[in-house]
């Protein structure tokens, strides 16, 4: 999409059991990370495969982007059992925002 979309959180995208499920694998994502490698346009988080599955990222990552429509979102699952990659990237600005939401100093 090569639209540009200001950075703004749509707090209404989802209600109830959603916002629950949200919450739950957001846990999980912050219980798992155990690596932040900073990018031009980013940041990627490697995370413990044993505590958060591709399909729980990717369960999050369609959260996410209702919420935060300006996230380009990759996954990305070495082989021979490798690390679980997530990786957040968007237009300038992007990482200060980045920063704020997933506590990154």
């Amino acid at each position: 999409m090569s639209e540009k979309t200001g950075f703004y959180c749509n707090m209404s995208a989802f209600r109830g059991s959603d916002r629950e499920r949200y919450n739950q694998l957001i846990r999980k994502l912050e219980a798992a990370r155990i690596e932040i490698q900073e990018l031009p346009d980013g940041y990627s988080f490697c995370l413990r495969s044993e505590l958060v599955s591709v399909m729980e990222v990717a369960e999050w990552v369609s959260y996410e982007s209702k919420c935060c429509p300006f996230f380009d979102f990759e996954i990305l699952l070495e082989r021979g059992n490798g690390p679980l990659w997530l990786i957040l990237k968007g237009q300038d600005g992007i990482k200060p925002f980045i920063q704020a939401e997933f506590g990154i100093r």
